[in-house]
């Protein structure tokens, strides 16, 4: 089943309390503190845009690639200067190099297949101008097995819920969540509803060494994610992580 159609109607309704400033600040010190002053940065699943229109009015020229174009019609209502191109990022194309590429709110997760992920890292590299950096979070095991597991969960806002129903497979690594949402009809105040299926997996840190090595990147340093402004390495009860990668 498609993801992220029916849910762009509501995605960032129910992202609200989502950290986009500080993750933005925290993308900013990885720049200074590399010596990097990038002009064109790329960010891979880049959703409804709200990491890539927070770079943008920082003064950054922003492409922003998804395979959702529902998400990416939210996406450019946010800001017309950013260029959006609806591709997979197992495969896409762009028309010159770029100085970073980013992949924030867990977008590698939906990479099931330690081939497929190789791909991925290969045409960042690809598409890298020389000296530049890939900075890219991920949901952690700790998260899918002790937190999200076989839980079920709900959200109710103004005009929108959802239920989302868990499980998590510990054997493979596969996290699966089947999400039902309720969203209002402007024209009539009538409720629809909408149903989507998201797999993740979580990706150990030996096997983002392993792929990075791969495609030719250097692992320049692992933080923290729970606490940006923080700068630690993660924990054991780390929820998400940040690879800083460079070539």
């Amino acid at each position: 089943m498609a993801i992220y159609h029916s849910f762009a109607q509501c995605y960032d309704l129910f992202m609200a309390d989502t950290p986009y400033d500080e993750w933005v600040d925290f993308i900013e010190f990885m720049f200074k503190k590399y010596g990097k002053n990038p002009s064109l940065v790329l960010e891979l699943a880049c959703g409804t845009g709200s990491v890539t229109t927070r770079l943008a009015k920082r003064g950054y020229e922003m492409i922003g690639l998804d395979n959702s174009a529902e998400m990416l019609a939210v996406a450019a209502e946010k800001c017309k200067g950013v260029l959006y191109l609806c591709q997979d990022m197992r495969e896409f194309e762009l028309y010159g190099t770029v100085d970073c590429v980013l992949c924030m709110c867990d977008g590698l997760n939906y990479i099931l297949d330690k081939k497929d992920l190789l791909k991925v890292f290969k045409l960042v590299k690809n598409y890298l101008n020389p000296g530049g950096l890939f900075i890219f979070d991920l949901n952690t095991q700790y998260k899918y097995e002790h937190l999200l597991d076989e839980g079920t969960f709900a959200q109710v806002e103004c005009n929108a819920a959802y239920i989302w129903e868990n499980y998590y497979d510990k054997k493979r690594r596969l996290n699966e969540y089947a999400v039902t949402f309720f969203v209002e009809d402007a024209a009539d105040g009538l409720y629809k509803r909408f149903e989507e299926t998201h797999s993740q997996r979580a990706h150990l840190e030996d096997e983002i060494r392993e792929t990075a090595a791969g495609a030719g990147f250097n692992v320049l340093n692992i933080y923290d994610l729970d606490r940006p402004s923080v700068l630690e390495p993660p924990s054991g009860k780390t929820e998400r992580t940040c690879f800083v990668l460079g070539v």
